[in-house]
């Protein structure tokens, strides 16, 4: 969860329900660029979409875009037909294209399509109306490199008009960049009328696009975008020339503006700041295997990086739910099977619907190389998953393990003394959240939670853990790292690692 304000004031008027009467539950698309009718659903007032390049992110963006009859005004490049975004070309022929979409309107909830069985685009006066904007890559190109804006800078001789930042837009723009600015405007020249450029005022001094970074320019040139009470704003690669604090703050702003106005915002990203101011809930990961396309909600941000970035390959990989698990379950290696631990790669996956589906992949054998998927042990068994030991959440279990043994040898692993620790820690399991046991104890003892909670899991690794129940929880592993050599994928070759037939997913009613 984010721990932002503005993300908590957003997802607590979501739970409310008492806003957003225009919403776009979800796609489903058919017939473009690879798409075969997988549902992309919408299940949060801003939604990320993240993946590799090419599994389809432009296109749900594009697809959305195609989905209403637009109430703002758009100009002759966005017209919003699914025919300006996937058009017939010398080298494209697209027919039995379709894009299902489920709209709700206040209470109603309408199933609606746009769809091309033949030459030409159908039921385009059926959609309904809606704001939409559409902030597409044109947006990055720096001032100097656009098209007529060399010859602009010039021969223009004056300013002939600009749209000043009001007080309100230009406390937005300063938050965001981290610098505070005295003005901004949109200029117009008499060289170029169709031709905008931003002019900054900083600590006395004036300067145009042409001399800023394209970071400021972006974000300068996004913020002139109005959108209307409840509408749509669709943006492609929303970190694109930000530096990540820069990236965390638009996303603040965002949600604000978000919750004011009940706006759906539906964005594409590759970057883990973004998703790690976003919920759960508000992420999903696309793929792309030999089988198709796949969507799974609710990801980690560590377990998307780790999907798209190049890693070394270890000979067997363990997704666990989170860091806490992560933390338990190699402690629990460590103390009962050492040598196992350099040869296995354990990676943090988010919501407890993404290791279910994982697991289901794991069984028919679908990833590259030997994987082993753990779900914590307040979850129910499901097919290919393995559950970790203690049958509870893992702060339930190693707090409670450690009380029964008097919190021994606590003391000694964090340098901390012994009253001190047994009272911060018997106390704080009076709360009522266990997810909230490490970090308050960690404050009294003033300690970071992640260090407190290492050294927890390895004396309740130690102290607690059956001899049986470690033997259990490691064997699933140790199996993996004893089976058909030919099994595991060579460290050279990078095979695709998603190749699950779609009802493996859609049987997942918490994913999709």
């Amino acid at each position: 969860m984010s721990n932002s304000r503005e993300m908590r004031r957003l997802q607590a008027k979501w739970q409310q329900g008492t806003g957003w009467p225009k919403f776009l539950e979800s796609l489903t698309v058919t017939g473009l660029r690879g798409w075969d009718g997988q549902r992309v659903p919408f299940t949060f007032p801003i939604m990320a979409l993240v993946g590799e390049n090419g599994t389809g992110k432009s296109t749900i963006l594009q697809a959305a875009a195609s989905a209403y009859r637009p109430t703002n005004s758009v100009t002759d490049r966005e017209s919003w037909f699914a025919s300006d975004f996937f058009p017939k070309t010398i080298w494209e022929e697209c027919r039995n294209a379709n894009i299902a979409y489920v709209a709700r309107e206040g209470k109603s909830i309408r199933e609606y399509d746009v769809r091309k069985p033949g030459e030409r685009w159908r039921g385009n006066p059926d959609r309904p109306q809606r704001s939409v904007n559409y902030v597409d890559l044109r947006r990055i190109q720096p001032i100097a490199a656009r098209v007529g804006y060399s010859k602009l800078a010039k021969d223009a001789m004056l300013e002939t008009s600009a749209s000043h930042f009001d007080k309100d837009r230009l406390a937005r723009f300063s938050q965001i960049m981290g610098w505070q600015f005295d003005s901004t405007r949109i200029a117009l020249t008499d060289a170029g009328v169709d031709r905008k450029v931003p002019v900054f005022g900083q600590q006395g001094i004036v300067y145009s696009g042409y001399h800023s970074g394209s970071g400021q320019t972006t974000i300068a040139e996004f913020l002139q975008v109005d959108a209307d009470q409840y509408g749509l704003v669709l943006i492609d690669e929303i970190e694109t020339s930000l530096h990540p604090r820069a990236q965390r703050r638009l996303i603040r702003d965002l949600a604000e503006i978000c919750r004011e106005r009940d706006l759906q915002i539906i964005l594409s990203t590759h970057s883990p700041y973004v998703l790690a101011e976003l919920p759960l809930e508000a992420r999903l990961y696309l793929m792309q295997g030999q089988s198709g396309r796949h969507i799974l909600a609710g990801v980690s941000p560590e377990f998307a990086m780790t999907k798209m970035d190049e890693y070394p390959h270890p000979e067997c990989e363990i997704y666990v739910e989170d860091d806490r698990a992560k933390t338990l379950l190699r402690e629990v290696i460590i103390a009962h099977s050492k040598g196992l631990v350099e040869r296995c790669q354990i990676t943090a996956y988010g919501a407890a619907s993404v290791g279910r589906s994982l697991g289901i992949m794991a069984e028919q054998k679908r990833f590259p190389r030997p994987s082993c998927v753990f779900l914590d042990g307040d979850q129910a068994e499901a097919p290919g998953c393995h559950l970790l030991p203690g049958g509870d959440a893992p702060e339930r279990v190693v707090f409670e393990g450690l009380q029964d043994k008097a919190w021994s040898g606590l003391s000694e692993r964090t340098g901390r003394p012994f009253a001190d620790v047994a009272d911060a820690c018997t106390q704080v399991m009076s709360l009522s959240n266990h997810h909230d046991w490490v970090n308050a104890a960690a404050t009294k003892l003033v300690l970071a939670g992640d260090s407190l909670w290492q050294a927890m899991c390895q004396q309740w690794a130690s102290l607690s853990l059956t001899p049986q129940d470690a033997k259990a929880t490691i064997q699933p592993i140790s199996d993996l790292l004893i089976s058909d050599p030919a099994s595991v994928s060579s460290p050279i070759v990078r095979m695709p690692l998603f190749e699950q037939p779609r009802d493996a997913f859609e049987d997942q009613p918490s994913m999709l």
